[in-house]
């Protein structure tokens, strides 16, 4: 899966957030560990409220169990994979913020714990065992069925949405963070240098600048 392509796609696709399969319950996990705190909790000039709101969300107890962690790595990393250029999903820590973020929007829980017990089931019933445990081959056979939804099934359908959820969060987690943004070559608010109206444009206008105004307000040397 091409990564830019499929930004492309998210972006042109928007956001979505089709409810999947049965209702779910929180599972009492221990919290996240310290260094993934630091992912949301290490911002600059940040609001003394933000920061107090995520404070209190990141003290609850984690929502997703490893395991389902584990799957929502795999499936980032398939995402936006790694390459020469920079890091994957994970290298930005994508899960981190994907498990803040179901703690921040509650209802995103069913439809991302649904998807991905459903994901369980599909990969049970063609290869025996969870997502996480089958092979690479056949983890990338089960993502290329709800990847792509104009070639999907019909009976796909549920995954898909899943899917598409999980691409669009993957994709806000990777390019709000330093790697992602250093991806995407965006440097922000820069000083730059004007160096004053081209040549062939003042004689366009019979105009041109004074020894003063070269000296003062537009030589940068």
């Amino acid at each position: 899966m091409d990564r830019r392509k499929s930004i492309k796609t998210l972006i042109i696709g928007g956001f979505t957030a089709t409810v999947i399969a049965e209702s779910c319950t929180t599972h009492e996990n221990s919290p996240l560990v310290p260094a993934d705190k630091e992912v949301v909790l290490s911002g600059l000039n940040r609001m003394k409220e933000e920061l107090a709101a995520e404070k209190v969300l990141m003290a609850q107890p984690a929502f997703f169990t490893p395991e389902e962690m584990s799957a929502i790595t795999i499936l980032g990393d398939i995402i936006i994979p790694k390459d020469n250029y920079s890091g994957s999903a994970s290298d930005a820590k994508v899960p981190a913020f994907i498990e803040f973020i179901v703690k921040d929007k509650p209802e995103l829980q069913t439809p991302l714990r649904g998807g991905l017990r459903w994901l369980d089931i599909q990969c049970l019933n063609r290869y025996g065992k969870a997502f996480i445990d089958a092979d690479e081959k056949q983890q990338m056979e089960m993502v290329d069925e709800i990847a792509w939804p104009k070639k999907a099934k019909p009976e796909m359908m549920q995954g898909v949405a899943f899917f598409n959820l999980l691409r669009n969060l993957t994709a806000t987690g990777f390019y709000t963070s330093e790697i992602g943004v250093k991806d995407l070559g965006y440097m922000g608010n820069v000083p730059n240098q004007w160096n004053g109206v081209p040549e062939d444009v003042l004689k366009q206008y019979n105009l041109a600048y004074t020894e003063k105004e070269l000296k003062e307000c537009v030589s940068f040397s």
